[in-house]
Formats: C-alpha cells, sequence, structure tokens
C-alpha cells in the first residue's frame, strides 16, 4: 500500500494524505478537528485546511468509506482511485450528452468520446495526476456545460426548465466546492453570457438565472470554508452583481437604430467594466483582502505588464504548467483530425455568429425572439452560440496557460463532433456551393463522422 502511496507525487501526495489521515482518525469527529487544526502541512503555523484548500471531496470519500460496506473488499488507496476513475467516466458521459443535445444525433456524442479518448494525452491527465483538483471538478463542470445546453433551449417545459436549474445549481456548486480556480473559470463563463446577452443572443432571464446560480454557489462554498475571504473578493461575485446594477440603471439597451444600439452597447460594457473594478476594490477594502494580489502579479508579469518579486507570482512563471500552450500540441490533435475539424466547424460557426448579432444589432423593433430569424436567413440557436463563445474564450485561456488546456481540449471534442453532425451546418455550407439537397445533409451528416470513426478505430489498432 506504501507503494501505490508514494506514487501520489507532490500536491497529489498532500491531497491523499488529508483522506488518510480522516480513516485514521479514531473518530469523524476528531477527523474533523485535525483538518480544521492543522499544524503539519505549515511550520511552525496551525491553520484551517478546510478554509485553506478544496479538499472536502477527501472529507466526503473519507466518511463513505467508512460508511459503506467496502473494507473487507477494497482497500482505502483503491477505493480513491476508483472513485476518481469514476468520475472521469461521467465525465466523458457528459460531454457526449452535451454533442448529442447540440447536434440532435447519437453519433456525435459517440464521435466526441471517441476523440475525448484518443486524445487524453490532452484531454486529461488523471492517468498521472490523479488526485489533483482538476480532476474532482472538471467533471461536474461537464455536466453543469451539458445542463446549461439543456437550459438555453427554447420553448422548455416548465418542470424540466425547473430540473435543469437544479442540476445546474447542483453541479455548479460541486465545481466550485472541489477546485480552487473555480472563480476564474466561472467568470469566463459570466464573460460569454454577458457578450450573448448583450447581443441578444441568448434570453435574458436564463442569463439572470445563471448568474445568480454562479453567485449562490461560490457563497455556499464561502460558508463552507470558514467564510473564506478570497471568494467575497472574487472578481466573479462583482462582475455579476454590476450587470445586475447596470442593467437596472441602463433602460431600453436593446432598441433603436444600429449605432444607436451599438452606442448603448459600448456604454454598458464600459459600466459593467467600471461598476465590477469600484465593487471589488470596495470589498477588498472592507475585507481587507490581500490573498488574491498574487495571481493578479502572475498575470501582470506574464503578459509582460510589469516586472514582480512577489516569490508566489514568480514561482508561476517558473513552472511549465502555467506558461504557452506548445505547438506540439496541434500536431497530435491533427493526428486525429480532431484539430481540422474543429477549425472548419468553429470558421462556419464564427461567420454565422457575427452576422447573427449584426443582425440582432440592426432589429430596431427588437420583437423576434432569440435564436430566430427570418425565414431564407442564417440562424444561430442560443445553446450553439453558448458553445461557441465558451469554446472561443477557453481556447485563448488555453493558449495562454498551459494547465488550462483541459478545459478546452475536452470541449473541442464536444464542439467538433456537433459541428461535423449538425444538419444547420451542412446546409448552409451545401447551400453556399449551390448543392443544398435533404439527402445530401442526410448523407454528409452521418458519412463523414462515420468515416473519421472508422479512422480512429483503425489508427488505434495499427498503433
Amino acid at each position: 500500500e506504501v507503494e501505490r502511496e508514494i506514487s501520489f507525487r507532490t500536491e497529489c501526495g498532500l491531497y491523499y494524505s488529508y483522506y488518510k489521515q480522516m480513516l485514521q482518525a479514531p473518530t469523524l469527529v476528531q477527523g474533523f478537528y485535525g483538518l480544521i487544526y492543522d499544524n503539519k502541512t505549515e511550520s511552525m503555523k496551525t491553520i484551517n485546511l478546510l478554509q485553506r484548500m478544496n479538499i472536502y471531496q477527501e472529507v466526503f470519500l473519507s466518511i463513505l468509506y467508512r460508511v459503506l460496506p467496502v473494507q473487507k473488499y477494497l482497500e482505502p488507496v483503491y477505493f480513491y482511485i476508483y472513485t476518481l476513475f469514476g468520475l472521469q467516466a461521467i465525465y466523458v458521459t457528459a460531454l457526449y450528452i452535451t454533442s448529442w443535445l447540440l447536434s440532435g444525433t447519437w453519433l456525435s456524442g459517440l464521435l466526441a468520446a471517441f476523440w475525448y479518448v484518443t486524445n487524453r494525452i490532452d484531454t486529461t491527465r488523471v492517468e498521472f495526476t490523479i488526485p489533483l483538483r482538476e480532476n474532482w471538478a472538471l467533471p461536474f463542470f461537464a455536466i453543469q456545460i451539458a445542463a446549461i445546453t439543456y437550459f438555453l433551449r427554447p420553448n422548455l417545459q416548465p418542470l424540466s426548465e425547473r430540473l435543469t436549474l437544479l442540476a445546474i445549481f447542483i453541479s455548479t456548486f460541486l465545481f466550485s466546492l472541489t477546485w480552487q480556480f473555480n472563480q476564474f473559470m466561472m467568470l469566463m463563463q459570466a464573460l460569454v453570457l454577458f457578450t450573448l446577452d448583450s447581443l441578444d443572443m441568448l434570453p435574458a432571464v436564463k442569463a439572470t438565472w445563471l448568474y445568480g446560480i454562479q453567485i449562490t454557489s461560490l457563497l455556499l462554498v464561502c460558508i463552507l470554508q470558514f467564510f473564506n475571504s478570497m471568494i467575497l473578493g472574487s472578481l466573479l461575485i462583482s462582475f455579476n452583481l454590476s450587470v445586475f446594477i447596470a442593467r437596472k440603471l441602463q433602460k431600453n439597451l436593446k432598441t433603436g437604430s444600429f449605432l444607436n444600439r451599438l452606442g448603448k452597447l459600448l456604454l454598458h460594457l464600459f459600466m459593467v467594466l467600471c461598476l465590477t473594478l469600484f465593487l471589488n476594490n470596495i470589498i477588498k477594502k472592507i475585507l481587507n483582502l490581500k490573498s488574491d494580489e498574487h495571481i493578479f502579479k502572475f498575470l501582470k508579469a506574464k503578459f509582460g505588464l510589469g516586472a514582480t518579486r512577489d516569490f508566489d507570482a514568480n514561482l508561476y512563471l517558473c513552472e511549465e504548467a502555467f506558461g504557452l500552450l506548445p505547438f506540439n500540441t496541434f500536431g497530435r490533435l491533427s493526428d486525429t483530425l480532431l484539430f481540422y475539424a474543429y477549425i472548419f466547424v468553429l470558421s462556419i460557426t464564427v461567420i454565422v455568429a457575427f452576422v447573427v448579432a449584426f443582425h440582432n444589432l440592426s432589429d430596431s423593433t427588437n420583437q423576434q425572439s432569440v435564436g430566430k430569424m427570418e425565414k431564407g436567413t442564417v440562424d444561430l440557436k442560443p445553446e450553439t452560440a453558448y458553445n461557441l463563445i465558451h469554446t472561443i474564450l477557453f481556447g485563448f485561456l488555453a493558449l495562454s496557460t498551459m494547465r488550462m488546456k483541459y478545459l478546452w481540449t475536452s470541449h473541442m471534442c464536444v464542439f467538433a463532433s456537433f459541428g461535423l453532425c449538425s444538419p444547420e451546418i451542412w446546409e448552409l455550407l451545401l447551400k453556399s456551393v449551390h448543392l443544398y439537397n435533404p439527402k445530401r445533409i442526410c448523407i454528409m451528416r452521418y458519412s463523414v463522422p462515420i468515416l473519421i470513426l472508422l479512422y480512429l478505430c483503425y489508427k488505434n489498432q495499427k498503433s
């Protein structure tokens, strides 16, 4: 057992040690006490580990191991490993469902899952660093994206909408609880929602629900982490509150001519930005918060905006994982045709998004519902628009920080497979070359994914 445990290197071993500490404690209460008043992790200091680190998953798993009748059959280390591998299965299932929801065919989900597995060196680190926080969090993040994709569909039944909101809330909360970078990832999501809402590409009411769920989830995590001030001072909470305030202050944002609406949009953007910075500074001054300053110093130094002598920031700069995405990543992704398919689908959907955004801003009457346009014009569904902006923003994040590529590459599998199986994509493409025919659309959306699946099977057998 010791040999298996020492395979958890660096921070992985640290996280596992807390799981083991909880199991070795005579009682659960004593185990909790040992985590709340820990004097082993930091020299000469007693710290609250539940406040400082995201280790509730280890606590929960240790309780499960004590309660469930598995101790005779499974050693603690195997219970830990199998749980994480089980989460990865849920992760792939969520990717499958998201792709299916977007395209309308299970074949798309199958292709997404195949791509995820065949590109696993670039889509996951669970094989090598099992206890990492992202391996706990990303399955819940994938579930959240799948639920949001379904939630953004128009004309949902009230019961379906409420159940989907519940799924979004639970997955968002669990994602926030299990990863220290949760607030930054959700800030990216909030920017996606803000962009689409501003361009009238998704219903404002649904965006409001999602903003609220983000704030509520973070506040619950804050309570569980003994009122961790870093969460309260996060940019996400300040940004979401600023969006709500700006909406109240700026009326009739989505009416008027193109230039009028564009001016209002720029003013709205400026107002939200100023309010975000103002609220964030006020909160930090009230709480006397400086715990996240090293992150901003790191970003400042990374993008050449100034040098820093901060130890934590320089430590991040030295780590390869926080460097730029290596160029050979694209070579590996191209070998499985994933990157080519992704660029193909991305190019088409970006063009469509620009056309739809321009149409929405030019629509002075603003009477058309979101996601629907006049017959004969291009269309972009709200759920497709969300996943498009999501993949673009997380793509930029991955390019700038290699460690974050796993958020992008997994979604790349979903987005590429959706596009190849999407009747809308093929319809637009065939119409542009004057070859449109319903039968041709059906042939293309099924034959291309099947050929790629056959190629992947052949490639795997050969290797």
